[in-house]
């Protein structure tokens, strides 16, 4: 029994006309993703980086070489908001972490791209983030974690998410 379970019995026992299926499951999605949440902070932290600078630095080197996006394409893969980009790319070359070169495609734009350290430090890092999650789910049988994947894609789906 966890926690959620002690807050659907109360609700179960004070309102029993209500069926709270629904707030069990979305709690416990809610507690989980603060427990990986904290847990992957720990490992970001070990490099330097924070959740947002780390998700800038692993979109660019996913992109694949010459590890370089736009702007635009780096909001894209993100979902944050167009200043909050600004900042946090304006943050990673501060840190020496990403550059800024004009656009050969197009000179009124740029792109941004990871430095030699951002992509050593990456590297790096998205290794060790990996084995931070794998842990996470160590517990689980890899036939729990494959229906685990599955259901949570069709919760996304159902949810309206992708």
């Amino acid at each position: 029994m966890d926690h959620v379970d002690f807050i659907t019995q109360q609700w179960e026992q004070e309102r029993p006309d209500l069926d709270v299926t629904a707030m069990g499951i979305i709690g416990r999605v809610g507690r989980l993703y603060l427990a990986y949440q904290a847990e992957m902070q720990k490992t970001f932290q070990r490099f330097g980086l924070n959740a947002a600078k780390f998700d800038v630095l692993a979109t660019l080197r996913r992109a694949g070489v010459p590890y370089e996006l736009s702007p635009g394409d780096l909001l894209k893969a993100t979902m944050v908001a167009s200043g909050t980009m600004t900042n946090r790319i304006d943050r990673l070359e501060a840190d020496g972490l990403v550059s800024r070169k004009v656009n050969p495609a197009d000179s009124r734009s740029f792109l941004v791209g990871l430095t030699d350290q951002g992509l050593g430090l990456i590297n790096d890092a998205v290794e060790a983030h990996v084995a931070t999650q794998a842990g996470l789910l160590g517990e689980m049988a890899a036939e729990d974690v494959e229906r685990f994947k599955a259901l949570l894609s069709k919760a996304l789906v159902a949810a309206g998410s992708r």
